[in-house]
């Protein structure tokens, strides 16, 4: 296995406030690796810079490097980082005024595809990769809010496939769904990792746990421990990882 992405000496700021200090991490290719963590340890913030999604905030800063494919994606267009590398949220976020159909394809009209012919067949092809296709074929033109929750999300990631990322990110994309919509969700990001490599953050260890290859756990913004998932829940290095995930913190 390669490493696709491979993070060194990694700080982020959000103003004054330091949030990522010093991460190195390396993440390997058609891997799912899962960021554990206590909340506000800075979780969603390195997945942010992963994509250079952080630095649209106000006051926010990085220093350090991202290398995809060992390229710096602090030397890239941003544009063209995040056509590499998708995110998907922790709420469902179709776009109101769109069609089940259009949210699927929104990010190819956004890079000036018009074929009207091309973006139904790539609109068919990724909701079909997300599992949604047989349950909202006869529903394409209804609006993509008029969906369950489990379902908007499944768009939502169709929505991120459909510009042929590389990577995808997935910020606790299952916090809002019920058992049976994280269930089916579980069940697509394992088989996703076949043609993507992804990383998701999840407050849900049993998730972590269920889903991943590897685990990197945060603490107050360090990285304190990476390793195979199973290693790394079953025979911790740490004391302070030992600790968080028997639910004596956190």
């Amino acid at each position: 296995m390669s490493t696709k992405i491979r993070i060194k000496s990694l700080n982020g700021w959000f103003g004054e406030k330091q949030v990522l200090k010093d991460i190195n991490l390396d993440i390997e290719e058609n891997s799912i690796t899962a960021i554990i963590g206590p909340s506000g340890c800075g979780k969603t913030t390195l997945i942010r810079c992963i994509n250079r999604m952080h630095e649209v905030t106000p006051g926010a800063r990085v220093e350090g490097s991202v290398l995809l494919d060992e390229q710096d994606i602090y030397k890239e267009d941003p544009v063209k980082v995040r056509e590499r590398i998708g995110m998907v949220f922790q709420r469902p976020n179709p776009f109101p005024t769109m069609s089940v159909l259009e949210n699927a394809v929104a990010g190819l009209k956004l890079k000036g595809i018009r074929n009207r012919k091309l973006l139904a067949e790539k609109a068919e092809e990724v909701i079909k990769a997300v599992g949604l296709w047989d349950e909202v074929k006869n529903e394409l033109n209804k609006p993509g809010t008029s969906l369950s929750g489990g379902q908007q999300q499944r768009l939502c990631i169709a929505r991120a496939l459909a510009v042929e990322p590389e990577v995808l990110l997935m910020d606790e994309p299952a916090s809002a769904l019920d058992p049976v919509s994280t269930m089916r969700l579980e069940d697509l990001i394992y088989e996703l990792k076949k043609e993507y490599t992804i990383v998701i953050v999840t407050h849900n260890m049993q998730q972590a746990a269920r889903v991943s290859d590897y685990t990197a756990f945060l603490y107050m913004g360090e990285l304190i421990e990476y390793s195979n998932t199973k290693e790394l829940f079953e025979r911790p290095k740490n004391d302070l990882t030992e600790r968080y995930i028997s639910g004596r913190f956190g």
